[in-house]
């Protein structure tokens, strides 16, 4: 079992076929929530109790349908989301789910030891993992990018990334050559992502041979009426998707790593915005090796707005129930701090 903390790897492919292998890699969705932090690897080669578990693409679980409700799982709606979020984001959203304590946890797995790499951050919204990034890399090495204007405005104003580059993009179709970058880092966008493959595949795209992505996004709750409003609001991935997504794309060397905040307790039963951060290596040049059809999302085409007005505010119901909760968890910790007997 995986402590808070641990780095111990575990074939997560074989892991969790099974609910033996559930309960031997540490990863009990029924039961307890499980860990505020921790590493999991993804290897062909590691002995665990006594046994060598075969690991192949063909074990993992297929991916959710895109078709669920996620009413804000759409470029259109979220950009709307956040025209009105990015005002109070900073102050309402990331002291919930967020902080800096989980910023640097996060970022550690991305390994920036230069600060000449060249970093592109997608979905960097607001720039507060930004302001991060530009704790090991220069300013002028880094090009934040997301299709919100509005978040990005509130990026601009931090005197922090004045140099950075800011862009207005796509995740699914992003404006940089093949063999671009060294690092590419996105946090809470994923969920937003139509197709998390096609993003993942253009991470492996822009990467030069040997870059690193790092993808911090939510996990799924194992709690049901968590996981009802999950599926209503957005994607929150298993942790076995993010390891799929990643490997299809051709990434190697596949590692997920647990984040949460101190003190709320149930990262796994509640799900939460940033409950993990995935890396990948590439390890040739080139684009992925994975081929897609069209874009599941056409921007272009007319939108009822009946039909989105009805979306958006059903999607907005269920994000106030991810405002609460966390608030929840913050009041139960300061009346019964968290390893104290309830």
């Amino acid at each position: 079992m995986l402590n808070n903390g641990a780095k111990t790897p575990v074939c997560i492919t074989c892991a969790l076929t099974t609910p033996s292998g559930l309960a031997s890699a540490g990863l009990n969705f029924r039961n307890k929530p499980l860990f505020h932090k921790g590493s999991v690897s993804h290897t062909h080669k590691f002995r665990t109790r006594g046994f060598v578990p075969r690991c192949s693409s063909s074990s993992f679980s297929s991916s959710r349908p895109v078709s669920q409700p996620r009413f804000i799982q759409h470029k259109t709606e979220a950009f709307w989301f956040y025209r009105f979020l990015s005002i109070v984001y900073d102050h309402v959203i990331n002291p919930g789910h967020w902080t800096e304590d989980m910023r640097d946890e996060a970022l550690e797995p991305a390994d920036l030891y230069d600060r000449n790499m060249r970093v592109v951050d997608v979905g960097g919204g607001t720039g507060f993992t930004t302001l991060g990034i530009v704790k090991h890399v220069d300013a002028k090495n880094v090009t934040i990018l997301d299709q919100s204007p509005h978040q990005l405005a509130k990026a601009k104003q931090k005197e922090a990334l004045k140099e950075c580059r800011i862009i207005e993009g796509d995740a699914e179709d992003l404006p940089f050559p093949t063999d671009y970058a060294d690092r590419y880092v996105c946090w809470k966008s994923i969920e937003y992502w139509p197709d998390p493959q096609r993003g993942i595949k253009e991470a492996y795209r822009v990467l030069r041979i040997g870059g690193k992505a790092c993808i911090i996004g939510p996990v799924y709750p194992t709690f049901w009426l968590s996981r009802f409003f999950a599926d209503m609001w957005m994607l929150f991935p298993k942790e076995e998707e993010y390891i799929e997504w990643f490997q299809k794309a051709g990434f190697k060397d596949i590692k997920l790593k647990r984040i949460g905040p101190k003190w709320y307790r149930g990262v796994r039963r509640h799900g939460l915005i940033m409950g993990c951060s995935v890396t990948g290596v590439k390890p040739f040049s080139g684009d992925s090796p994975l081929k897609l059809g069209p874009k599941v999302e056409d921007v272009k085409k007319p939108v009822n707005p009946f039909v989105f007005l009805l979306r958006f505010l059903v999607g907005a119901i269920a994000a106030t129930y991810y405002v609460l909760v966390p608030i929840y968890m913050w009041i139960k910790d300061q009346i019964v701090p968290k390893g104290m007997p309830i």
